[in-house]
């Protein structure tokens, strides 16, 4: 073993001992007593818990002896609180223990002796609590879990004015410092001609904290009566992981889908894994592991010959955290199997015609079932997502123009291996991007983009002639002979990629989701991420919400829905239809210098890499953060164009180059809207949902 443990070799990776402190340290524990009570209490190091990463700490301040386990605790490495004992002299020493002597724990010590250095919280035990716990067992503390307990609890004036406090304090604008050295580009250029720089980036994960405040809600007895509290209008990917997640909560769901035979498209198959994030928060994502789905480490870039692979920051994440991707049909079945094993689901096939409004409010919905007979359903909350040929949008949501920017034929590849493994693989190809990803343990998925809404027609020949004469050349070597085996097969599929921005139409007693509300184009294949976070957000704004029946109410919570979400959806959005538009080739020498501009920026490795993956894995999906590293690519193309020696002709084309820039993410923001992205915390709705908590 030359001296190495078991687990370093058969892990093949050197063990972490950073979490090992030395015995009879000073260690603070944290405590929730309360806002207005201390965060921690001083106790004594005295081991590690087994089966847990907790630590074993004696709370020497309490008059009886009573051992803690904690995870959350700060050390003091200075201070030994334990006095040692100098058997010779008969008596005790009052100097404090250095490293390395002995220190024997006194554990009868006068409580007037003590002298802790933070204050005691005041404890009070629970009525159904005994006088005094077991030696071993964790520190119990009572507070109120809720918003409705606060103010049910005698203390209730106090929580008022913390609470209102609190909300005074969110209503500052808070600024998050972004990468602003990445928009230096000219600066760093020539040093990483040279050598990559490497860095790390800053994430931070926002996660509503409403869900760890809110438990699960006891219907009121009016509410309980009715024989279905939401109903669900499709059942794909959106529909069926709300169905789950609301049944969860003790929610009564009626889902309605017009076809319950599995799918069979061509995108909806790569999941990022900010959205395999939200999967495990909704406690999903063991049905992805049941339908041969394969891991996704990051992409894989080419252009020209050339090929770079950028992976995904996961370096803070478990280790089963990655995209995945699949067959999308298995997805949605094994997702409808989850939800249909809910006793409060009702899935059920049929097509719905029509809302049914009342003075202004939807209150359910006129369908026709799978033998043709029209029925009629009635709930509080209606959920449209029926996908992106939705019937009902027009009703819930203001009149856009849905963009067909291109189209995709796709093909399946088979008895090959990718390059990279575990990695999908963009080529910068002409006109337009090519991708290729896994979506079983021998399947290759191939989507090749064609701009316009029109394809080469299949039935004469001419789409297997344009993916023979233009798309193969431009295939990787190592995936040449199986995309021509799979064109000589036949099996050549087409969808149109349509973009379209959200626009609601707050409407009482309904909403939209999916994408029947918001569209984008799939190259980033951050669709699902998008649906997924907006589940988490109704979930979350739905839980304190006992009785759906108060339309005023549920009304404004819905409208809050529609600004929270915006910040990582418009992200998102707004990453695909630029990434979109600069990795299609374009006949402008400033347009085709930004593409290469693109490939170089993350071709350098560090913060230059992190930062824009974060984004598009859906990690990290900070507006500010995508603004920042859009103009960071424009400016380091300026830079390529203007060193060694610029010339007037390339000081042009970098003004136009830049100007391109503006012209591609300017239109885009302004659709998703720009307040409402990057300045959410301005919005009127912002506060709506803390406002009626406390009220």
């Amino acid at each position: 073993m030359e001296f190495k443990c078991p687990e370093t070799e058969w892990s093949a990776r050197d063990l972490s001992l950073s979490h090992l402190r030395v015995f009879g340290f000073a260690a603070y524990a944290h405590i929730s007593d309360g806002k207005l009570e201390p965060r921690s209490i001083k106790c004594v190091l005295l081991g590690y818990q087994e089966g847990t990463k907790g630590y074993r700490l004696w709370d020497k301040e309490t008059p009886r002896v009573k051992v803690i386990v904690s995870m959350n605790v700060i050390f003091n490495e200075g201070d030994f609180p334990c006095k040692s004992t100098n058997n010779d002299a008969g008596s005790s020493s009052n100097t404090e223990a250095q490293p390395g002597q002995t220190c024997v724990t006194q554990i009868e010590v006068e409580a007037t002796n003590r002298q802790p250095e933070v204050p005691q919280p005041k404890i009070e035990p629970a009525p159904d609590t005994p006088d005094h716990e077991e030696e071993g067992t964790e520190v119990q503390r009572t507070e109120p879990e809720t918003d409705v307990e606060a103010m049910n609890s005698k203390d209730k004036d106090k929580w008022w004015q913390v609470m209102r406090k609190e909300m005074e304090s969110l209503k500052i604008l808070q600024w998050d410092i972004t990468l602003i050295s990445s928009i230096l580009g000219v600066l760093f250029l020539q040093s990483s001609r040279g050598k990559k720089k490497s860095g790390d980036v800053s994430m931070k994960i926002q996660r509503n904290e409403c869900s760890k405040r809110s438990e699960n809600v006891t219907l009121p007895a009016e509410v309980a009566g009715s024989t279905t509290d939401i109903i669900i209008v499709g059942v794909g990917v959106a529909g069926s992981a709300l169905s789950y997640t609301l049944a969860k909560d003790g929610r009564r769901v009626h889902v309605i889908e017009r076809d319950l035979t599995e799918p069979d498209r061509i995108v909806g198959e790569l999941l990022q894994p900010g959205g395999y994030l939200k999967l495990i928060e909704l406690g999903l994502e063991d049905y992805v592991n049941t339908i041969d789905a394969q891991q996704v480490y990051g992409y894989a870039l080419y252009k020209d010959g050339k090929s770079n692979k950028v992976s995904y920051p996961l370096e803070n994440f478990n280790s089963d955290v990655a995209g995945r991707s699949f067959h999308n049909g298995r997805f949605i079945q094994r997702m409808r199997e989850k939800a249909a094993s809910q006793s409060n689901v009702r899935l059920e096939q049929g097509t719905v015609t029509s809302l049914i409004e009342e003075k202004g409010i939807i209150k359910g919905v006129t369908y026709k079932t799978k033998t043709g007979q029209e029925l009629t359903t009635y709930a509080p909350l209606t959920v449209v997502c029926d996908g992106c040929c939705s019937n009902l949008r027009r009703s819930l949501s203001k009149p856009k123009v849905i963009e067909i920017p291109s189209c995709f034929v796709g093909l399946i590849l088979e008895n090959c291996e990718l390059p990279y493994k575990n990695h999908g693989h963009v080529i910068l190809a002409d006109p337009s991007p090519i991708l290729l990803y896994p979506i079983s343990s021998t399947e290759i998925r191939c989507l090749v983009d064609v701009p316009g809404q029109r394809v080469p027609s299949i039935s004469n020949g001419e789409m297997t002639n344009y993916l023979k004469t233009v798309v193969a050349p431009q295939i990787p070597r190592e995936l040449f002979s199986a995309f021509m085996s799979a064109i000589d097969k036949g099996n050549i599929r087409t969808m149109t990629n349509r973009s379209m921005p959200a626009a609601p139409s707050p409407t009482p007693g309904a909403l939209l989701l999916g994408d029947s509300f918001n569209m984008q184009h799939p190259l980033t294949g951050g669709g699902m991420t998008v649906a997924l976070s907006d589940i988490v957000i109704i979930r979350d704004l739905l839980r304190p919400l006992g009785d759906l029946n108060d339309a005023p109410a549920l009304c404004k919570y819905l409208k809050s829905f529609y600004t929270l979400r915006k910040p990582v959806a418009s992200t998102i959005n707004a990453l695909a239809g630029a990434l979109y538009k600069v990795f299609c080739a374009s006949p402008d020498p400033s347009g085709n210098e930004l593409r290469q501009a693109c490939f170089d920026y993350l071709s350098l490795g560090g913060a230059f890499t992190n930062g824009p993956i974060a984004i598009l894995s859906g990690l990290n999906p900070h507006p500010l953060s995508l603004v920042s590293h859009f103009f960071a690519v424009a400016i380091y193309g300026v830079g390529r164009l203007l060193l060694p020696f610029p010339s007037p002709k390339r000081m042009l084309i970098g003004a136009r180059l830049i100007l391109d820039a503006s012209s591609i993410i300017f239109p885009i923001m302004k659709v998703e809207g720009v307040r409402e992205m990057l300045f959410p915390a301005t919005m009127p709705t912002h506060y709506t949902v803390q406002d009626l908590c406390l009220s």
